[in-house]
């Protein structure tokens, strides 16, 4: 398998960032870690080898990424408002650092985001806010409403940061005319603490006529890395 290590010193966020490629050929998928993960974790919870067969057939190729949830969204020692313009400054680097090198490496014409958990909600965010870069999204287990990170604050960039929210209100048909030709896929396991975020997701897409799949698993333990695996086994 071919697997690549790269690391820069990021403007966007004035500090080293480092991030793995699986793959040679295929579906570029850019995936984001769980909670405060790092770019190797996909690669330690046995992600990368529960799909080694499609990576090494030229399926997929994956750029796993580093984070910065733990200084942004998880950092309880600054106000929430700079919370908010760090996950910003991390959207910016993924869409003007991450991209173009998946593009040099792959030139596709899909481009798909991932993610487990936290992962869900950045791989969520990102396609419905960039639809025009990114054709679909596949979120295992994510959970979406930002607010409950923000002691109450809110802002417009919260707003436009937290699907739930903007999606309720969205009419621009540039949008819908891009949703509609992407591929969203939603999987949430029975007892997963995070289906009930599935499920709001899956109903206002559905309401505002946006093309998608919610999968809900039949499995134990489903909020966890075996049944991830398993998932992006059957549908990437």
């Amino acid at each position: 398998m071919n697997r690549e290590y790269h690391k820069w010193w990021s403007p966007r966020l004035s500090r080293d960032m480092e991030l793995l490629i699986f793959g040679h050929a295929g579906v570029p998928v850019i995936v984001f870690p769980t909670s405060q993960g790092r770019f190797y974790e996909f690669e330690d919870r046995g992600l990368i080898s529960a799909i080694a067969h499609k990576i090494d057939n030229g399926e997929v190729q994956l750029f796993t990424l580093d984070s910065v949830d733990a200084e942004s969204w998880y950092n309880r020692n600054v106000l929430p408002r700079w919370r908010i313009a760090r996950h910003m400054q991390y959207e910016s680097y993924v869409m003007e650092e991450v991209l173009p090198l998946a593009r040099r490496k792959n030139p596709n014409p899909k481009l798909i985001s991932l993610g487990c958990s936290f992962g869900g909600y950045h791989a969520v965010n990102i396609a419905l806010r960039h639809p025009d870069r990114f054709t679909g999204f596949f979120s295992m287990s994510g959970a979406f409403d930002m607010t409950r990170f923000l002691g109450g604050y809110y802002d417009s960039d919260v707003y436009f940061n937290t699907p739930p929210h903007y999606l309720r209100s969205l009419s621009d048909p540039w949008y819908f005319d891009h949703y509609r030709r992407n591929t969203y896929l939603l999987c949430s396991g029975w007892d997963d603490h995070c289906l009930g975020d599935n499920q709001d997701l899956a109903r206002i897409m559905g309401e505002k006529g946006i093309p998608h799949q919610l999968w809900t698993w039949d499995s134990y333990n489903s909020h966890d890395w075996p049944t991830w695996g398993r998932m992006m086994n059957e549908y990437l």
